[in-house]
């Protein structure tokens, strides 16, 4: 999907290829990736659930010199494979690659124990230029959100990758709440689809729930 200058495909699950405006490929949290899926130059990964962090499918999307973004619960997992830069990242922290900024955010749940808060798990707000991209990682609906609602201002083009499958994380109806306070200029959703919790009918709910509140949003078919 051409978003301004910058390109989002679905990889599944939670997994996303970003194609900068550079030319620069971004692949966060893969988990069973097609093997069509060429090497990214940055991988982003969320927190060490094995669906997030897969030792393989970051193996496979590695070449010499890609620069791996982790939280320290992950980082023991990723040491061993070669020829990679791994650093570390946590909520707050802002890395610039080049002319692309990452920032991390806190992701986690309220009420149920999948992903406390004191785990260190993060989303991602991904800028390149215009187009800043929000990964949420696996979250509840929180409070830090509504700080993120800034971004779709002025003439950026906002995207919200939500998850949408309840069980670990939001549901379509939490999610489509998340979007409603993010203002994002399309909302995608994600976690469904891999055998771990959703599928493609909470996915469509919640596109359904979006655009019955003027939200533009929209399912990805995976690559």
């Amino acid at each position: 999907m051409n978003i301004g200058e910058a390109d989002i495909q679905f990889l599944g699950h939670d997994g996303f290829l970003i194609i900068t405006p550079g030319g620069k490929r971004i692949i966060i949290d893969p988990y069973n990736v097609s093997p069509v899926v060429e090497p990214a130059d940055f991988i982003l990964i969320t927190h060490s659930h094995s669906d997030h962090c897969s030792i393989k499918d970051i193996g496979n999307i590695s070449k010499s010199g890609t620069i791996i973004l982790t939280t320290p619960d992950a980082q023991s997992k990723i040491t061993h494979i070669e020829g990679v830069e791994m650093q570390i990242i946590e909520s707050g922290d802002e890395i610039t690659l080049g002319n692309i900024k990452i920032e991390a955010v806190p992701a986690y749940n309220i009420g149920k124990d999948f992903h406390p808060k004191s785990e260190g798990g993060i989303g991602y707000i991904i800028k390149m230029d215009k187009v800043i991209v929000y990964h949420a990682g696996d979250t509840d609906k929180i409070p830090e959100m509504q700080k993120l609602s800034g971004y779709g201002k002025h003439d950026n083009i906002f995207v919200a990758l939500l998850p949408v499958s309840g069980t670990y994380v939001m549901n379509a109806e939490e999610a489509a709440d998340a979007a409603g306070m993010l203002n994002p200029y399309i909302a995608i959703p994600m976690h469904y689809g891999a055998g771990v919790a959703g599928n493609v009918e909470d996915a469509n709910h919640f596109v359904s729930l979006c655009e019955s509140r003027n939200i533009a949003a929209k399912v990805l078919e995976k690559i």
